[in-house]
C-alpha cells in the first residue's frame, strides 16, 4: 500500500513538473533593454516568435502609436523632427552651473504621416522636473511644418542633463507623445 501510494506521488509530480516544463518552454520571457535601460514590461517568446511592447518601444524611439481597436491595427509613425537652439542667432548649447539666459527653441518637423492638433515643447530639469516651454494649437494638413518657441529665461541651477523634448498631440487625442528631444548641458 506504501509503495502503492510513493507511485501515484511521483505519477503526480512528473506530470505536474512536465507541465510546468511545457508551459514555461511554450512562453519565455524576454528581458528588453532600451538605451542601457532595462524596461519593467520585458517580451515573450511564444511558438518561435518574439513578441515586444509597442508602446514601449515606439516611446523610445520617438514614435507615434495608433490604435485601431475595431481593426485591431497599430500602426507606428516615426516623424523626423530636428530641433536647433538659438540665441541671439547663434547656436545655443552647454552651459555653466547656475547660468540664466533667454534661448529659442526652433524645429523643422517633416514625414509627418498622421494628423496632429497641437504641439508643446517642454525642457526638464535633471530631477525630472518639467517646464513648458510654449504650447500652440497646430493646423497643417502637409506632411511637413516649422514651428519657433518665443524666447524663454531660464535658470540651469544644478549641474546635469536638460532634456528639450518637442511633443506633439494626435487627432482625437488627449495625449502628448515624444518625438524628439536635445540635451543641454550644465556643467
Amino acid at each position: 500500500m506504501k509503495l502503492r501510494k510513493v507511485g501515484i506521488l511521483l505519477l503526480l509530480l512528473s506530470v505536474w513538473g512536465g507541465t510546468m516544463m511545457f508551459a514555461d518552454s511554450a512562453s519565455q520571457k524576454v528581458r528588453v533593454i532600451i538605451n542601457g535601460s532595462e524596461q519593467d514590461d520585458g517580451g515573450l517568446i511564444a511558438e518561435n516568435k518574439t513578441y515586444l511592447p509597442l508602446r514601449q518601444l515606439a516611446n523610445s524611439m520617438q514614435a507615434i502609436v495608433e490604435w485601431d481597436n475595431q481593426s485591431k491595427r497599430a500602426t507606428v509613425y516615426k516623424p523626423n523632427v530636428h530641433m536647433f537652439l538659438f540665441q541671439n542667432n547663434a547656436v545655443f548649447g552647454n552651459v555653466a552651473k547656475g547660468y540664466q539666459g533667454k534661448f529659442k527653441v526652433f524645429a523643422q518637423i517633416d514625414n509627418l504621416k498622421t494628423d496632429v492638433t497641437a504641439v508643446k515643447v517642454s525642457i526638464f530639469d535633471p530631477n525630472g522636473k518639467e517646464k513648458v516651454i510654449q504650447t500652440e494649437s497646430v493646423n497643417t494638413s502637409k506632411d511637413n511644418f516649422w514651428y519657433a518657441t518665443d524666447e524663454i529665461d531660464y535658470k540651469f541651477e544644478a549641474s546635469g542633463k536638460y532634456p528639450i523634448r518637442f511633443f506633439l498631440k494626435l487627432k482625437g487625442s488627449d495625449e502628448w507623445t515624444v518625438v524628439s528631444e536635445k540635451l543641454i548641458s550644465s556643467l
